[in-house]
């Protein structure tokens, strides 16, 4: 069961267990005189919209209904506006692919030092995210019986870029599909490093924002620099990288890191 302010969700593998969970509830109710709208319950639901999103037991969509009443809206016309906007789509941020790259130039704007200027760039990396959030893809949810596939990139200008992907059975068939996108701009002081030591910035980055996902769990890792193959046992007096070695060390048994050429990665978050 999962409880959001006045909300409750309750959920079960098996119809019977269903039936059990919701008797358990209801009875808690009634003796603390918490009452229960019959018109606002749904029973037995294979599929229901919570928190503007559209859950199953299997996967995780975008309420496409939250998307329309925003996208009626005109082009920002000021900061509060786009920090309107930026703030809804970063609530889906996971959905979209590239969101970091994408809204770059949108995010210098809610800057006090910089004048609010829609320019071309701009209008299109606006109409961009909103052609996005519009054909986000459904996300599946993991199983964690099975081994998960990790794709980085910081091949982006600024921009770091990871996707979770898994290979799950849909409907007897084998299927490869996405958990989830993650991106973030670099520091000032990151974007002066090399190319191999963003990478393996990328992957320990990209570790500790799924380490819920990966922490235990048999994964592979596909990355497009041919230097990050041999990370680990890598001989350097960066004292950056040596710090990263460490961090990296517990997932040693159940990751392998696969170089995959530039123009066939397209998976990771910041590729197009």
């Amino acid at each position: 069961m999962v409880v959001y302010i006045d909300d409750i969700i309750i959920y079960s593998e098996t119809w019977e267990d269903h039936v059990q969970y919701i008797d358990r509830v209801l009875n808690k109710c009634t003796p603390i005189n918490l009452n229960i709208s019959q018109k606002k319950c749904n029973f037995g639901q294979q599929e229901l919209l919570a928190l503007g999103h559209k859950v199953s037991g299997l996967s995780l969509a975008i309420d496409q209904n939250k998307v329309a009443a925003v996208l009626q809206k005109p082009v920002p016309r000021n900061i509060k506006e786009m920090q309107s906007f930026l703030g809804f789509a970063s609530y889906y941020r996971n959905h979209i692919k590239n969101f970091a790259h994408i809204t770059s130039s949108l995010y210098k704007l809610c800057s006090k030092e910089v004048v609010f200027e829609i320019t071309k760039e701009r209008r299109d990396a606006y109409e961009r995210m909103k052609n996005e959030l519009t054909n986000a893809p459904v996300l599946i949810l993991p199983d964690f019986e099975l081994p998960f596939k990790l794709y980085i990139d910081a091949a982006w200008s600024q921009v770091l870029g990871a996707a979770l992907h898994q290979r799950q059975i849909v409907d007897g068939a084998p299927r490869e599909g996405v958990i989830c996108y993650i991106s973030r701009q670099l520091k000032d002081s990151e974007s002066r490093y090399g190319a191999t030591q963003t990478e393996c910035l990328c992957l320990l980055w990209a570790l500790e924002k799924l380490h819920y996902y990966l922490e235990g769990a048999v994964f592979e890792v596909y990355t497009a620099c041919t230097a990050l193959k041999s990370l680990l046992s890598m001989k350097t007096t960066n004292r950056h990288m040596l710090r990263w070695q460490i961090a990296i060390q517990e997932y040693r048994g159940n990751m392998t890191i696969i170089y995959k050429e530039g123009k066939s990665h397209t998976n990771a978050d910041g590729l197009g």
